[in-house]
């Protein structure tokens, strides 16, 4: 969970900013309302040791009311003792499961079947929705937006593992006693998450995992 109530506050601070911007207030109250966005990137730029120019281009100006960004994962089992997992080349090869950001114009399972190409070169098709975590009550490293994690269940169709690809420099079968061992990407997946979804391998029909 986040480990740092100070930031979470002024994430909250400036969602609220940018969602009164949202509601065309008059000039008055816009002006207050563009204040104190300014000081919530300022204090993330503190709070990070990061330009506020590099926040300013991590969080891009929103038009209307702010949600949580959406982050989705692919989840393929072979039989009920491995699951997929690539290395990310944008973290260091550290493990994850395939997947990225939502994309605009993509129904959640469009972006498990398409992400999961792009990134072992398999052909999958998208089965049921297996998990819905808030990122925040999970041991993620903290960043500046809020995001949801889908996590989809998928099967494979068609397509051959790739040795790399351009996100991705290994794709691999991994069992589930051989997980503990992995360097993971605890930006994209944490332990306790893939812990709580390989109960799914034996039995696909268990109920959703929510927070």
């Amino acid at each position: 969970m986040s480990s740092n109530p100070w930031l979470a506050a002024v994430k909250r601070i400036l969602a609220l900013s940018q969602t009164g911007l949202a509601f065309q207030p008059g000039d008055y109250d816009r002006e207050r309302y563009e204040e104190i966005r300014q000081i919530s990137l300022d204090l993330l730029a503190h709070m990070s040791n990061a330009p506020v120019e590099q926040i300013i281009s991590l969080l891009p100006y929103e038009i209307g009311y702010v949600t949580p960004k959406v982050d989705i994962r692919a989840v393929i089992f072979r039989g009920n003792d491995e699951l997929l997992m690539v290395q990310e080349k944008i973290d260091h090869d550290r493990w994850a499961l395939p997947g990225g950001w939502a994309d605009v114009g993509y129904t959640p399972f469009e972006v498990a079947v398409k992400e999961t190409l792009e990134e072992t070169g398999l052909e999958v098709k998208a089965e049921r929705l297996l998990a819905v975590f808030d990122k925040r009550k999970h041991d993620h490293p903290e960043e500046p937006w809020y995001v949801y994690k889908f996590f989809i269940l998928c099967k494979i169709t068609g397509g051959q593992i790739l040795e790399q690809t351009t996100e991705t420099s290994s794709i691999a079968w991994v069992r589930f006693d051989e997980l503990s061992g992995l360097d993971l990407s605890v930006n994209r997946v944490t332990y306790s998450q893939i812990n709580a979804l390989l109960p799914f391998a034996g039995d696909a029909s268990l109920p959703v995992l929510c927070d």
